[in-house]
């Protein structure tokens, strides 16, 4: 069984190195923000108070995630596995996501962080943003969450550093490429 973490800043390709990961371990991704974007597009109140946040640049309150999160991981396709993108984020939800695994006498087994350039960042979320039309990213916006990242999720970064099952990828490149790396890190992992 495999239970991992991918983390990173905004535009590091979290979302498309999840959904290759999934699909070769045969574990079920599970993104916060295509939640919350699904949430936002059908303006269910856990939507229209998320849509506050997100068009800010700021995070969700920890207490609409942590319970979005605890009843997904309740759900019977994460028994095999599962692959958090978005979540936790900061110390807090660290604690709040030990204590849910640890109810079922279970922890993380690796996070994997993609690491990206600032200004290279800046620059495929624009891209992005004028493919996509996506009211979350505008320049001031996508600097604000690189800052939040920066001053909130390091902590998170760092603590599973102390843990020891921190492993860094190098974020940027073709996609292929980085899949590659992704996946040569995990198995290292998995042999450790």
């Amino acid at each position: 069984m495999t239970r991992m973490l991918i983390i990173g800043p905004p535009g590091s390709g979290k979302g498309t190195q999840a959904e290759r990961i999934s699909e070769r371990l045969g574990v079920v991704a599970i993104s916060t923000g295509d939640i919350f974007r699904a949430n936002v597009k059908g303006e269910t109140p856990l939507g229209i108070e998320a849509k506050k946040y997100m068009d800010a640049g700021d995070f969700v309150p920890d207490s609409v995630t942590n319970n979005m999160v605890r009843d997904r991981l309740s759900e019977e396709d994460v028994e095999r596995g599962f692959l958090l993108d978005g979540y936790p984020r900061t110390t807090a939800q660290v604690e709040y996501l030990d204590q849910i695994l640890a109810a079922d006498d279970e922890k993380l087994d690796v996070v994997l962080q993609l690491t990206a350039d600032d200004e290279e960042l800046v620059a495929r979320l624009l891209g992005r943003a004028k493919e996509t039309g996506r009211s979350d990213d505008n320049e001031a916006v996508i600097r604000h969450r690189l800052d939040l990242y920066h001053e909130q999720t390091e902590a998170v970064v760092a603590k599973y550093a102390e843990r020891g099952i921190l492993t860094q990828v190098d974020g940027i490149g073709a996609i292929d490429e980085v899949t590659e790396r992704v996946l040569k890190a995990i198995e290292a992992r998995q042999t450790v």
